[in-house]
């Protein structure tokens, strides 16, 4: 949702960055325990590749320069070419468009623009036959403003009163004029809270003006949200992606019904950005781990219920990893099966340029997770989505193939954002062509630090016209002209090409070893960063991949990882300068800038 480059940076500097303030090499033996499991058997999900859709940009069936549901019908051949296990698509309901549908009018049906509810039973019913899961985008916090239920709460209707986060605000002793009820900051500038004429009242909206903030305290919206869940569910829905999840709950007024305000960060002098604040108040709070805990309970109920698979919990937040590990659950308490873990996005430099990161931040980044996920829960990797630069932008084009690479070879859920597959990059917007709220509501002077357009840009699928998306003159968001050579067509008529590769990848994850087996990691020095999976009875796999651009030579991986015996090439990217097949020694390698190996027990 609105998980910004600055409201990540602020996250970082309070307190991530502890995190992942560790050694770089921590004792191996920690490391291996840390992700081996007893477990013989997985899940659907537990080894699944998610893919992310972003519909407005992946296919336009019908002319009219956006995306649609038609539109992905016709493409999920390629879907499961690419072994896509499941997708999650974002917002499709019925909405005005201030957010691009993360401000819902209507959460039980249809953007006009995207088809219709006949579209999606068809898209459901393909998808099936094609052994594909489908995932919503389920957006808790809010609702648009032109949501039938908040008309009812400005007009006061009885059980709609409180549907909302309404609050007199106070006059100013000394001007006369009403404020706002708290110094509260909204993600894409300015306050969070509106005076609406109607009801005489403020509302709260952390994200846009129009996108009102439900009230969870009120068990009426609580229980029209699990309808919603339920509704979807029985359409066939395989689970739910949710949005924006840590700011469904606020701390409860004192008893003079004052809201506290939040102290400064230190971080920004900007008093609009929403980094200006430390969000204490307003984010990140127990009760909003526990409403994920009674989703959790209502799909598996549905599950029993109704039976087929298990249906999954996908949890969007970026908060600190001692909050977001609280999503798995506990002992007594099952939670999200998939709390998304952003590292790779907020790790690092914890913003839109990672060029430079070396061997030992990435393992940093992978510890982080895998040493404070709870026992006996499933890892998942996400490189990027629709709020972030693009994997190439950020992590740079060279480290392309190398970031899926990493990405297909640790333990547990794959989720790649459309378009990471070819190695499409971003494209710089112009303010003219801006159409993100989060930039739009800032400046033409400073909208950049803010725009996600561009990794929104429409999906390449061939170098034809427009690549392929649309057969209309425009596109809702210009296409980078780099499609002639970075597209679906060209890469399936190329080897090597970064689909080629990443369908290898894909080909790769079904093997045991990589499924069941235990991982090990290190850095070899700055450059080299070294992953050992293995598994008893089965091949052992180990990736070595230099992040830096400089060679190396003299590479012990060896010792790094306690690898002995025989490896051969099984996969390399093009920098590397070798041949798949080729017998390596892994206790002296030399490796190329970028070049990246999996190498295989013989």
């Amino acid at each position: 949702m609105a998980c910004l480059n600055n409201l990540i940076a602020v996250i970082l500097a309070l307190g991530l960055q502890s995190a992942l303030g560790r050694a770089g090499v921590v004792d191996p033996d920690l490391l291996e325990r840390a992700s081996t499991s007893t477990d013989t058997t997985r899940d659907w999900w537990q080894v699944a590749q998610f893919y992310q859709i972003y519909p407005r940009s992946f296919k336009d069936s019908n002319g009219d320069g956006i995306g649609d549901l038609q539109g992905i019908i016709s493409k999920l051949d390629y879907l499961k070419e690419i072994g896509v296990t499941a997708t999650w698509l974002s917002p499709i309901y019925t909405s005005p468009m201030a957010d691009f549908g993360y401000d819902i009018s209507d959460f039980f049906d249809i953007q006009a623009e995207y088809g219709t509810l006949s579209d999606f039973d068809e898209l459901i019913a393909e998808a099936n036959k094609r052994n594909i899961k489908i995932i919503l985008d389920f957006v808790p916090n809010h609702s648009s403003d032109e949501n039938v239920w908040f008309t009812k709460s400005v007009n006061r209707e009885k059980g709609y009163e409180d549907y909302y986060m309404w609050h007199d605000g106070y006059l100013n002793a000394s001007t006369g004029v009403r404020e706002p009820p708290s110094n509260w900051l909204q993600a894409f500038r300015g306050s969070a809270w509106e005076w609406n004429d109607v009801r005489q009242q403020y509302y709260l909206h952390q994200f846009a003006v129009k996108q009102p903030d439900l009230n969870y305290r009120n068990p009426a919206v609580v229980a029209q949200m699990k309808r919603v869940l339920t509704y979807w569910l029985d359409r066939g829905v395989a689970g739910f992606r949710m949005d924006a999840v840590p700011w469904c709950f606020e701390v409860l007024p004192d008893a003079d019904g004052r809201y506290p305000d939040e102290p400064l960060s230190g971080y920004t002098d900007d008093p609009d950005d929403s980094s200006y604040l430390k969000h204490i108040y307003t984010q990140d709070l127990r009760e909003t781990v526990e409403m994920v805990y009674q989703w959790r309970t209502l799909l598996d109920d549905y599950q029993r219920i109704h039976g087929g698979d298990t249906r999954v919990i996908m949890v969007e937040t970026y908060s600190g990893l001692d909050y977001v590990m609280q999503f798995y659950g506990n002992r007594t308490t099952k939670g999200a099966q998939i709390p998304f873990n952003f590292q790779f996005i907020v790790g690092g430099n914890g913003d839109k340029n990672n060029t430079q990161l070396n061997a030992v931040g990435f393992v940093k980044i992978i510890n982080s997770w895998l040493t404070q996920m709870p026992a006996g829960q499933t890892a998942n990797w996400v490189m990027g989505n629709h709020d972030q630069r693009r994997v190439g932008s950020r992590y740079g084009e060279n480290r392309i193939d190398l970031m899926n690479m990493l990405q297909m070879f640790l333990p547990g859920v794959s989720v790649t954002y459309q378009g990471e597959e070819l190695g499409m990059t971003d494209l710089d917007i112009s303010w003219e062509d801006t159409r993100d709220p989060a930039a739009c509501n800032s400046n033409a002077n400073i909208y950049e630090q803010f725009t996600r357009d561009p990794a929104r840009t429409p999906f390449q699928w061939s170098d034809e016209a427009n690549a392929g998306f649309s057969t209309n003159a425009t596109t809702w968001l210009p296409i980078n002209p780099n499609y002639v050579t970075v597209n679906v067509k060209t890469e399936n008529a190329t080897s090597p090409s970064h689909l080629s590769l990443y369908k290898q990848l894909v080909e790769l994850r079904k093997q045991k070893t990589l499924q069941l087996g235990a991982t090990r990691y290190a850095n070899v020095g700055e450059n080299v960063v070294a992953i050992k999976r293995s598994l008893t009875g089965n091949s052992t796999y180990v990736l070595v991949a230099n992040v830096l651009d400089t060679a190396v030579s003299g590479v012990d991986v060896e010792s790094a990882l306690f690898a002995t015996g025989n490896y051969t090439i099984k996969l390399l990217n093009p920098l590397a300068k070798a041949t798949v097949g080729d017998s390596v020694t892994l206790s002296n390698l030399s490796l190329e800038p970028y070049a990246a190996l999996i190498l295989e027990s013989v």
